[in-house]
């Protein structure tokens, strides 16, 4: 039994308001996730708590995120994308006033891995609701007109965040998802017809979804906690060990499933494989240095939050403008030379970021980095998006670009845990400026040398050449994830 044919129209005031409740639910998201990096030092400064609760702050939203995204999908695909999707706007809300009103870090944390659940539902659904309910001729018009929003909101999200942050409190950027959340539930219930998949499996893959979860927790508990714990210490170890279980115990879950949530068969594509391992690289140095760089500016080289958020503004603005281009670049020459080309020019934009520090001028020093670092992101994200989305069958299409999300959202886990301890950044040295920076320098070359690798590693493995794909699949979005490709798909096909 096949899903009933979409009618909506672009033109009509329905199909408009819908457009809105999407790009509105997953805005949200998107800057939640833009702004947070840049509180990090007043949030710090208010709730103490020292460098391993800041990277919780940012690592327990993303855990969650990664874990149950593709739960997210299958659950709108089943039970229907409209009512999910409010459900997730619903939990963001309630999640992001808990995190409003933390008294301590401890529970900020705990607030964060709750808004991303609330993320993991409502994130699948925007595209999976444009995708299911506007008429094939109009799909495409919807779903670019969601990108173009969503892109103004990723590019003003660190300006307007800064300025709260700095005019008001920290406790701002959360509490004003609370009234948007509101007209998105409004909107949703009142315009979004419901939609889902009939032939969707009717049984959930509970299982892989818990041991993805159990794995990624324990792994990132481990890498988060050993610096300051001590490597030997007992709940270290347990987590650390617990965690590699539970991956390997998810994987053979998931080879055993008849409707596994993650189908590893999709893995058997060489390029597929390829592109991944790309992703992790590259996206793990994007992760570890997009969480540092905000920091440095406001600690050590005394910025605002407000100059800090439109001094990064450069990357969006050159990613908004140049992205698409590459993607067709990539279309006729093939992507193995963006994707070589374009890590290599990021890592150099990151070497050029190892040298602000105290007394740095943003036009000399900040300015010409911030915009190698964009033109290298920009010639390697939505090339490397595409390669992913070329390399699967038609029918794991969806999959393929969950799987690539994912992998991208488990990379920043890893590096966010990681790259400061490799830099020498400890909780102590994060109380001393010049520790700081100076760890911050060791930093930008370590993740330098990751994006450098990452260009490698994609000219040493990609080879296949691009197929024309459709307007819908080539959707950019912001340096923390990955373009997004088609999402009304099954996550547990």
């Amino acid at each position: 039994m096949a899903e009933t044919a979409p009618e909506l129209v672009l033109k009509s005031a329905r199909g408009r308001w819908v457009v809105v409740a999407t790009i509105l639910g997953s805005g949200m998201a998107s800057l939640d996730a833009t702004v947070v990096n840049i509180a990090l030092p007043r949030i710090g400064a208010d709730l103490g708590g020292g460098l391993t609760s800041l990277q919780w702050t940012v690592n327990a939203y993303t855990l969650t995120l990664a874990a149950f995204l593709l739960l997210g999908g299958s659950l709108g695909d089943r039970l229907g994308r409209r009512r999910i999707f409010v459900v997730g706007v619903v939990w963001f809300a309630v999640a992001s006033l808990a995190c409003a009103v933390a008294p301590t870090s401890g529970i900020l944390i705990l607030a964060r891995a709750f808004q991303g659940v609330g993320g993991a539902l409502l994130t699948p659904g925007s595209l999976a609701i444009l995708e299911a309910s506007f008429r094939q001729q109009d799909r495409a018009a919807a779903i670019g007109a969601w990108s173009g929003f969503a892109g103004i909101t990723t590019a003003i999200g660190p300006f307007v965040g800064g300025w709260l942050i700095q005019s008001v409190s920290w406790r701002l950027i959360f509490v004003i998802n609370v009234p948007l959340a509101a007209v998105v539930i409004w909107v949703t219930i009142r315009h979004v017809p419901e939609t889902r998949d009939p032939d969707a499996p009717s049984r959930f893959d509970l299982a892989g979804t818990g041991l993805a979860a159990a794995g990624l927790t324990g792994i990132v508990y481990a890498l988060t906690e050993g610096p300051a714990r001590g490597w030997t210490d007992l709940a270290v170890v347990a987590s650390g060990v617990v965690g590699i279980l539970a991956i390997a115990g998810f994987f053979a879950v998931e080879a055993g499933n008849d409707h596994p949530i993650l189908p590893l068969g999709i893995f058997r594509s060489s390029q597929f494989s390829a592109a991944n391992a790309v992703t992790f690289v590259v996206y793990g140095a994007l992760g570890g240095s997009l969480f540092l760089l905000p920091i440095q500016l406001q600690r050590v080289l005394h910025y605002s939050p407000t100059a800090a958020g439109s001094s990064l503004l450069p990357i969006t603005v050159v990613m908004l403008v140049l992205s698409a281009r590459m993607g067709r670049l990539a279309t006729r020459t093939g992507p193995r030379i963006p994707m070589t080309v374009g890590p290599l020019l990021a890592g150099v934009g990151l070497l050029l970021l190892s040298r602000a520090g105290a007394g740095s001028s943003y036009v000399a020093d900040i300015l010409p980095a911030v915009t190698v670092f964009a033109l290298g992101l920009s010639a390697t994200v939505a090339p490397l998006t595409a390669t992913v989305l070329a390399a699967a069958p038609a029918e794991h299409a969806g999959v393929a670009s969950a799987v690539n999300n994912d992998v991208a959202r488990t990379a920043q886990l890893i590096a966010v845990a990681v790259l400061p301890v490799a830099a020498g950044i400890t909780s102590a040295s994060y109380s001393n400026v010049t520790d700081f920076s100076a760890g911050f320098e060791h930093a930008m070359w370590i993740a330098a040398a990751g994006l450098a690798a990452g260009g490698v590693l994609a000219f040493a493995t990609i080879r296949r050449p691009l197929v024309e794909t459709k307007p819908s699949s080539m959707i950019s979005c912001g340096v923390d994830a990955p373009p997004r490709g088609p999402v009304s798909v099954h996550a547990s096909a």
